[in-house]
């Protein structure tokens, strides 16, 4: 006994509909994908939201003061990174413009943590 169902092609699953009087309603572009299994679906969303593994985010966030100084840690702090660009909240314009001049400084300190050597830049935000 096979484990997957026997698939059938559109223009047959409309012809039994209509012989049943069942409506098909599925797009006619549409493409039908394999089902896949709860555990393999539930492990890829675990590695891609990197929920209980560590993070880049995660280990900058906990040596933010050690990085840019703590006066600075507490007026700032790192969000997110996209496309190997570091995003940091900056909530007062005199530690926005520290950062800035010292970017490349953070920057060098920040590819030295594990986990964070494709940090590029820094692209520094009122917040």
């Amino acid at each position: 006994m096979p484990d997957q169902p026997h698939q059938f092609s559109k223009l047959a699953e409309e012809l039994v509909g209509d012989f049943r009087g069942v409506v098909f309603d599925d797009p006619r572009r549409a493409v039908k994908r394999p089902t896949k299994g709860l555990h393999a679906l539930i492990e890829e969303l675990l590695i891609q939201n990197q929920i209980g593994r560590p993070s880049a985010e995660q280990t900058i966030r906990d040596q933010w003061p050690a990085l840019v100084g703590t006066a600075n840690a507490s007026y700032s702090h790192a969000a997110r990174i996209e496309r190997g660009r570091l995003i940091v909240l900056a909530a007062h314009s005199v530690v926005r413009n520290e950062i800035f001049h010292h970017r490349d400084e953070i920057v060098a300190r920040i590819r030295k943590l594990p986990g964070c050597e494709t940090i590029k830049s820094l692209n520094i935000r009122a917040g």
